[in-house]
């Protein structure tokens, strides 16, 4: 076999969908986790320099932070070893796909692959008994696991509803930032605005971010305006919009996953045909 076949062959067998995913989900969750990270430990930085100098105003606050910090590296964990699984399934059950279809020749692991998938033979053939390949013991024993697209919709399905809240709730820092943001570019333009400069605040209070009893718990004027200038605001306002970014692509790469490993569940099941992931 050519070099130019053999590279042919690789490429029809790939699960291009799964492929994609895959590095959609490893993009978006490290830009989640990393900027997420970062954009927490400069919000800390934020509220305790300019909106609250009591620490027992903002203490739970600091624990609240220090726990979804510690969320971040678990999910950061789970997602790269959960995609890495689904990537590996896009490829077993891509190949047991194409072997249905008679797209190529599958290799001693496909052929142990579609027997535990699709209930082929087990070792028995015209010339009687044969002594199965190692190689493909140990792929059925994979193909026990990879092999079963259902249990991986399942439980894509739930992770994309979870993800889904996720995504909703990284957008509610962009927004009270955004918030922010708007009050200072009208204090910086105060021909833009009726209001009187010295009454247009920031107030975390309102936010929940801090107790109500919190003091000052809200900047206004020109110290609102000098805190937005500082390199720490800006750069947590473009963390907190990246890690939103992120937490989008990893729900697209999700909902690719799961329409993916539906369609091979499907072809599998009912033996259909159609256009291939």
């Amino acid at each position: 076999m050519g070099l130019l076949e053999c590279c042919a062959r690789c490429l029809i067998g790939a699960p291009f969908a799964s492929l994609v995913a895959t590095g959609l989900c490893f993009f978006g969750v490290a830009l989640f986790c990393g900027c997420g990270h970062e954009a927490l430990t400069g919000t800390e930085q934020l509220i305790e320099t300019y909106f609250s100098k009591n620490y027992q105003d903002y203490e739970y606050l600091m624990d609240v932070i220090h726990a979804f910090q510690y969320v971040i590296y678990g999910t950061a964990s789970f997602f790269f070893l959960y995609g890495a699984l689904l990537l590996a399934e896009g490829f077993y059950t891509t190949g047991a796909v194409r072997q249905i279809f008679g797209d190529y020749k599958t290799t001693i692991c496909g052929k142990g692959l579609s027997a535990t998938v699709t209930g082929g033979p087990k070792g028995r053939g015209a010339r009687g008994p044969q002594r199965a390949h190692s190689l493909q013991r140990v792929c059925q024993c994979l193909g026990k696991w990879l092999g079963h697209p259902d249990k991986f919709v399942g439980i894509t399905y739930v992770l994309t509803i979870i993800w889904l809240l996720v995504f909703a709730c990284s957008a509610v820092p962009v927004y009270i930032y955004f918030n922010t943001w708007t009050t200072c570019q009208s204090i910086a333009n105060p021909s833009k605005t009726t209001a009187s400069i010295g009454t247009l605040c920031a107030d975390a209070r309102m936010y929940g971010v801090l107790p109500w009893n919190a003091f000052p718990g809200k900047v206004c004027g020109s110290n609102l305006l000098s805190i937005c200038k500082t390199s720490e605001f800006q750069m947590t306002f473009h963390l907190f919009i990246a890690a939103f970014v992120g937490a989008a692509a990893t729900l697209v790469s999700l909902l690719t996953f799961m329409i993916a490993a539906t369609y091979n569940f499907a072809v599998l099941k009912l033996m259909g045909r159609g256009t291939k992931f």
